[in-house]
């Protein structure tokens, strides 16, 4: 599983960039919005990322941040949601936006991105109210560790072994707390995991 990449941005297209990590050229696909605040060609760039294996296609999606990413995730859990139609509403609504417009109820926003007909909507917003709520909170809570830090770092390990996002943060959060500042990812992860399973 490929949790994150940082290198150096070789292409930026409308949907995807490719990022040079050691020599090697990973495709990424982004929303428009992360894709504008990669900067230009060249550059130095650090981005989470979510790795999706299919039958024909191993696909790496992109994210600025721990509550584009937890948001992707749950948008995909919902049928009839892949991850272009999840990218496409992280395009039009930012996190913080979107958690409002589940937590409303309010389809007509969600229905704003490419490829989400009225029905899809509905069905994003009804199936996510209950799980986004406590998950990433009115302004993506749960998912605001600082990026690069060890408890961001934790969150990400936690989601990738499957833990839902409010598990992961709630976990992570007491795991800090017990630990105390300066503690390491490998402690915070370890820690994180006992307390998650319990």
């Amino acid at each position: 599983m490929i949790a994150r990449l940082t290198g150096v941005l070789a292409e930026a297209a409308g949907d995807h960039a490719v990022i040079d990590v050691g020599g090697v050229g990973y495709l990424v696909q982004l929303s428009g919005r992360t894709l504008q605040a990669l900067g230009g060609v060249g550059g130095q760039v650090k981005i989470l990322t979510d790795m999706q294996v299919r039958e024909d296609a191993i696909t790496l999606f992109g994210f600025g941040s721990i509550a584009e990413r937890d948001w992707f995730r749950l948008l995909t859990q919902v049928q009839g949601v892949g991850g272009r139609v999840a990218l496409s509403i992280l395009t039009v609504l930012a996190p913080d936006e979107l958690s409002r417009a589940v937590a409303s109820g309010d389809k007509a926003m969600v229905a704003r991105a490419n490829g989400v007909g009225p029905k899809l909507a509905l069905r994003i917003v009804t199936e996510l109210k209950d799980k986004a709520g406590p998950a990433l909170g009115p302004v993506g809570g749960a998912a605001s560790a600082p990026k690069g830090s060890a408890e961001a770092d934790a969150l990400s390990a936690l989601g990738n072994l499957g833990f839902r996002p409010a598990e992961a943060a709630a976990a992570v959060r007491a795991a800090a707390e017990e630990l105390g500042p300066g503690a390491t990812l490998d402690a915070l992860v370890r820690l994180a995991l006992r307390k998650a399973t319990k």
